[in-house]
């Protein structure tokens, strides 16, 4: 039957986690022994290398390296081409999700399902996407994952758990109730989630993000200013030069890093022959990025109030991602909530651990996917119920006169899974056919939210007047997953479907691209 896993599937690093014979999550380490694996990609021919040989070589070769794919899932493709190819994001996130599942399988033996985690802010065309992934990968994907909600989980059994295998006992997870803010800044995205913590019972109340603010925002601002600083003394950008530009951004990468442990450093910039080196302080790095660093502050405290949360009923804040290495979030966190942040966990293994956790809980609730736990683990998560909520409102487009606007079904932060239903009219007489066309955000006009798909009812009955009713029903899965109903009232006639994104692979398109990685030799 093979093993479950949790991958935590990053912008910058990954990782892979899986659950003991305790049923406690432990992550795995790569083949070079390290617990997380870049997110980089390098392609020469049939061969792809994975991880820091693949970072390394980007440097010297940026054009046959893939880097930061999380950011273009969604799209259709990754932005530019390698070796003179375009790729599928979600191919070049199966390459990953395979050298993972491959470095895992050589201490856990097969691997056959996994849960895999995504910004609890992602659409659903981003979750899809990710789905597909782990199918190109060669996945049985038993569900997608919220990394905030991830990261609770690893917090509960750390706080909770104990284990007393000695007498048969399988342990218990905390019996008291908490609620937990949740402040993950990965390399690319950022979330902030609400999670309330009772006996077997985790609880999402509030979600608020940015799938466009992470980490590599924070670089990309100490790449511009020693760009402008060489461009001052030579007049040459060394942004205009992949590789320069590469060298820089990682110069910019370090450099961060060590200002979240020393007060100073120094960047060396090499392009066209030249050499400049910029010294740089912890103070320089935060005034250059205080508004990234504002946008979270914003955003958390638009989170606490929509959920009618006060920070006084906050019992812990965890600290997630890579990002919150850096001191001035910890400070920002404390400076308004009064609360030191919790950083005791690993903020960059939590989240697979999480996943492992919530893999271990999916397969405890059948008998066939209970038989790849063992049954300390399955008695632990067999009962443990999770409570989900959307991250962004779902409605259905419709005409208003001349304008076309979002007429929101289900608002966001509504329990999952939910369901709602609305009856529509038809906008002119004789109508043979009717697109339902899906819509996730806020935004009361229509092209300001993200069109996730559509449907189309057909072969409605002729001489169908104006105003003739259809009623439309959208239902989200606890996974964020979306179907669509449609009825023409008239006829009875009804269409249901998981609707067509505009973007994503078709069944056959994830076959073929599955037969492409699998014949890839990964290393």
């Amino acid at each position: 039957m093979g093993k479950v896993v949790g991958i935590d599937l990053g912008t910058t690093f990954s990782a892979i986690a899986t659950l003991d014979d305790r049923g406690l999550p432990v992550t795995l380490p790569n083949n070079d022994g390290e617990m997380f694996t870049p997110s980089a990609v390098l392609l020469l021919g049939n061969r792809a290398i994975v991880g820091q040989a693949a970072l390394d070589a980007a440097q010297e070769d940026p054009e046959h390296v893939a880097m930061l794919v999380k950011r273009r899932m969604g799209l259709p493709d990754y932005g530019r081409t390698i070796e003179g190819k375009s790729f599928r994001p979600e191919t070049l996130s199966a390459i990953i999700l395979r050298k993972l599942v491959q470095d895992a399988e050589k201490r856990l033996g097969p691997i056959s399902k996994a849960v895999i985690t995504v910004p609890a802010y992602f659409d659903d065309t981003r979750r899809k996407a990710t789905q597909d992934a782990g199918k190109i990968a060669g996945l049985d994907v038993l569900d997608i994952l919220d990394e905030p909600s991830g990261a609770a989980l690893s917090y509960s059994f750390r706080e909770g758990y104990t284990p007393n295998v000695s007498v048969g006992n399988p342990g218990q997870i905390t019996d008291k109730s908490r609620i937990i803010l949740v402040y993950d800044l990965g390399g690319g995205t950022f979330d902030v989630t609400l999670v309330k913590l009772l006996p077997k019972r985790f609880q999402t109340l509030g979600i608020e993000g940015d799938v466009r603010l992470g980490g590599k925002d924070w670089d990309d601002r100490v790449v511009d200013y020693v760009a402008g600083k060489f461009y001052e003394k030579y007049k040459d950008d060394p942004r205009t030069d992949p590789q320069s530009l590469v060298m820089l951004q990682a110069a910019a990468e370090r450099a961060k890093r060590t200002l979240s442990k020393l007060e100073q450093t120094s960047i060396t910039c090499n392009h066209g022959g030249h050499k400049i080196v910029v010294p740089f302080t912890r103070k320089d790095f935060e005034n250059l990025t205080r508004d990234l660093l504002t946008r979270t502050r914003l955003t958390t405290q638009q989170l606490l109030r929509q959920v009618g949360v006060k920070w006084e009923q906050i019992d812990r804040i965890l600290l997630v991602g890579g990002s919150t290495h850096m001191p001035m979030t910890g400070q920002m966190l404390q400076e308004i909530s009064g609360k030191a942040p919790d950083n005791t966990l690993s903020v960059s293994e939590v989240v697979a651990r999480g996943a492992a956790i919530h893999a271990g809980i999916i397969a405890a609730r059948t008998q066939e996917n209970r038989q790849l736990l063992n049954q300390t683990a399955a008695d632990l998560l067999g009962d443990v119920v999770e409570i989900s909520v959307n991250a962004l409102g779902l409605g259905v487009e419709v005409r208003s006169e001349a304008e076309r606007i979002n007429d929101i079904l289900i608002k966001k932060n509504t329990q999952l899974p939910a369901a709602e239903s609305r009856v529509y009219h038809t906008v002119k007489p004789n109508q043979n056919r009717v697109r339902v066309r899906i819509l996730q955000g806020e935004a009361h006009q229509a092209d300001a939210c993200i069109s996730i798909g559509e449907c189309w009812i057909d072969g409605l009955p002729p001489q169908l007047p104006k105003g003739s009713p259809i009623q439309v029903r959208c239902a989200v899965a606890e996974n964020g997953i979306i179907e669509v109903m449609a009825l023409d009232m008239t006829s009875g006639r009804m269409a249901k479907t998981s609707i067509h994104r505009s973007s994503g692979l078709s069944d056959e398109e994830i076959a073929q691209e599955a037969n492409w990685v699998k014949n890839l030799d990964i290393q």
